[in-house]
């Protein structure tokens, strides 16, 4: 390992500090449109995506996907973080022979509220016997300083979508790629759970049944029992994944020779084997819309989806 002196580890520390005032908290998203009605769930749902408007009604089928959670926690190793709102929504094609086709939002298909990591850096890094990281927790008495926000983020396409898993308990609902965004001036910009290339794959399923029905709307999302739109309303599970793997953090600390990525794995027990984190998402709401009977406006199914959506713009 690397040795630094103390001027070298005092000059970094100096710059770190002064790397707070530019390091973001979350990441910002164009606000959504809201939507009239029954469409409300949906205002990401990417209507205009060639996939979607492609769908003819026939072979295959668009249909927008909404799933929310007010609360919820995560297990990364030995760390437990409590979670706030999370916000799925996607574009799904039913293709003929019964798999899906599924189309993220061009800001991508998760979206979650930051969360606070407990205990921050002092609970993530120290003690430490590597010298350079001993030298930080010795600056952590200033709370802005020790505080870590960790955000989840999509970083590609969910896939394996099952509708009838929905419904049902125990059974994978959607494959959700992932990384985490570990914030504070000490960890820099760049630090992350996960990467594009090693993500870390959620596979939500229902611990709980939840309650189920179907409601028939009209195109701009006004209510009616003979309606052009039908949604499929699946409310009240407790959502859970025991199956995910995590890999280390890296790009923590403006890549000082793996320093800190090393400080931070080794307090939380990353990497960490899959059977050893969890998810959990309480009270979701997931809401299923499509066009009610697409093969009466085939083979224009997606364009009439699209046209639809946009009716219910407010």
């Amino acid at each position: 390992m690397p040795v630094l002196s103390s001027r070298t580890r005092l000059a970094t520390l100096s710059a770190l500090t002064a790397l707070g005032a530019f390091v973001s908290v979350g990441t910002a998203t164009a606000a959504a449109p809201q939507l009239n009605g029954a469409w409300g769930p949906f205002p990401r749902c990417p209507v205009d995506a060639p996939a979607m408007l492609a769908a003819d009604g026939l072979e295959t089928s668009p249909q927008c996907v909404s799933s929310s959670s007010a609360s919820g926690s995560i297990k990364l190793g030995n760390t437990t973080v409590v979670t706030g709102r999370t916000d799925l929504q996607i574009g799904v094609v039913q293709n003929p022979d019964g798999t899906s086709t599924v189309v993220a939002p061009a800001a991508g298909s998760l979206i979650a509220d930051s969360a606070t990591v407990p205990g921050g850096l002092l609970g993530l890094m120290c003690p430490s016997d590597i010298p350079f990281i001993t030298e930080i927790c010795k600056q952590l008495t200033d709370a802005k300083l020790n505080k870590i926000t960790a955000t989840v983020e999509s970083i590609g396409t969910p896939s394996d979508f099952d509708q009838i898993a929905g419904v049902l308990t125990d059974m994978p609902i959607v494959n959700i790629p992932v990384r985490i965004h570990l914030q504070n001036p000490f960890l820099g910009s760049n630090c992350y759970i996960g990467t594009k290339s090693k993500p870390i794959m959620l596979r939500p399923s229902n611990l709980t049944s939840p309650s189920f029905a179907v409601e028939r709307y009209n195109g701009d999302g006004s209510p009616n029992e003979e309606g052009d739109m039908s949604r499929l309303n699946i409310l009240g599970s407790t959502q859970v994944d025991r199956t995910f793997a995590v890999p280390g953090a890296s790009g923590c600390g403006l890549g000082l020779f793996g320093l800190i990525d090393g400080a931070v794995n080794l307090k939380t027990g990353l990497p960490s084997a899959a059977g050893k984190n969890s998810l959990t998402l309480n009270n979701t709401q997931t809401y299923l819309t499509g066009l009610y009977a697409p093969g009466l406006v085939a083979p224009d199914a997606g364009k009439v989806l699209s046209r639809n959506w946009h009716s219910a713009v407010k």
